[in-house]
């Protein structure tokens, strides 16, 4: 049996496709999932506790790192599973990425203690700006082979002792992804999440502020003697890992850096006064979408 802990908050308008997708093809007992509604004003609860084995944490208060810590402590078994209630795995994605934790190490093949999807953004619904930012964002090697901005990372019980419990940060996943090193992850290939861009600039720009504020959550715990590794951020990754590549890109570039420096800007105006909001306009769904959620 897997243990599954999805955070969710506010996510009726998702948590459904989510559920269904991962319990549509599992045997019975396969899946322990569980999800945790945190501070949830609409009916999240309720259509989660509507699946067939879906065991339901009715938290009043908001915040994810709560959801988290809360699911690990009802959780019954590894590998552990930490998915997004807006993405979308079926089963066989699921059972693939617990395959990876178990594969056998050899001295070319270093026990794999942590493994995630291949990321793809979808920009079908963004501006043109918004595009072209993710033309080059899409493209950069610290992207390769991390865990964070998947939606979903799957670790064994050993790489689930690496840490106790979650802190306090914003970005939890790029705290997870820094307890291990490269040859300690993995990226199924043969597993996708798809992860929706923002529709706008300004709701950019908004994530890549908060986005900053997780970075510099990491780095606080670096400073305090935390056995953290803070991931290499390199400025000028666009330019030499990217663009020079693919000179086709320039126009994307341009865009890439003046957004890029429009959030760094913000973000030091603001310092710590960064509030976690995630971005809604990812999270809209169309009609079709909204008349397949439960009554």
């Amino acid at each position: 049996m897997t243990s599954i802990i999805v955070a969710a908050h506010n996510e009726a308008t998702v948590i459904g496709r989510c559920l269904d997708a991962l319990l549509r093809e599992a045997s019975p007992g396969e899946f322990d999932v569980i999800v945790v509604a945190n501070g949830c004003t609409d009916e999240t609860a309720r259509i989660a506790a509507d699946r067939a084995g879906v065991r339901v944490l009715d938290l009043a208060t908001p915040g994810k790192v709560g959801a988290l810590n809360a699911g690990d402590e009802v959780a019954l078994r590894y590998p552990r599973i930490y998915l997004d209630a807006d993405i979308v795995i079926p089963s066989d994605g699921i059972r693939a990425l617990c395959a990876a934790l178990v594969a056998p190490s050899t001295d070319h093949a270093p026990r794999v203690l942590a493994s995630t999807a291949r990321r793809e953004v979808d920009v079908s619904r963004s501006r043109l700006l918004v595009r072209c930012y993710f033309a080059i964002h899409t493209r950069l090697p610290v992207f390769q082979n991390a865990l964070f901005g998947r939606g979903v990372m799957a670790l064994s019980e050993e790489g689930r002792g690496r840490f106790g419990r979650f802190p306090d940060v914003i970005a939890e996943d790029l705290f997870v992804d820094s307890l291990f090193a490269p040859t300690e992850k993995c990226e199924v290939e043969s597993v996708r999440t798809t992860v929706v861009a923002p529709r706008s600039t300004r709701d950019l720009v908004r994530r890549l502020i908060r986005v900053r504020q997780g970075n510099a959550n990491i780095r606080a715990l670096q400073s305090e003697g935390s056995d953290v590794r803070a991931p290499r951020w390199v400025s000028t990754s666009w330019l030499f890992d990217v663009v020079l590549r693919n000179p086709m890109l320039v126009p994307a570039a341009t865009c890439y850096v003046c957004i890029t420096l429009i959030a760094a800007i913000q973000a030091r105006r603001r310092g710590r006064n960064v509030v976690w909001a995630r971005d809604e306009s990812s999270r809209e769904i169309d009609d079709q979408s909204r008349s397949e959620q439960p009554a």
